[in-house]
């Protein structure tokens, strides 16, 4: 799978020691079949990747969240109405 310029990516850890690494595509430098890319990892540093088949995976997008409202602000108890005793 080819990337493009801006894409986020992740590789996991050539140890069992380490986490994934993540990092974000600064530059196509080959593509297919046998793509290069400069990366800029999330500590910073620069390298340019050639990966195995497999070993490099787009990173996938955080799903956006809704914010909820809450019981307080609906005047509602459980998710239902209540009446106000007078």
């Amino acid at each position: 799978m080819a990337f493009e310029v801006g894409t986020p990516v992740v590789t996991q850890a050539g140890s069992t020691s380490k986490g994934p690494r993540r990092g974000v595509i600064e530059e196509v430098l080959r593509g297919d079949p046998s793509p290069r890319y400069r990366v800029r990892w999330e500590d910073g540093h620069e390298s340019v990747y050639t990966p195995a088949d497999g070993a490099l995976k787009a990173q996938p997008r955080r799903r956006r969240t809704t914010p909820t409202t809450t019981a307080a602000a609906t005047g509602t108890r459980s998710g239902r109405a209540t009446k106000r005793a007078r």
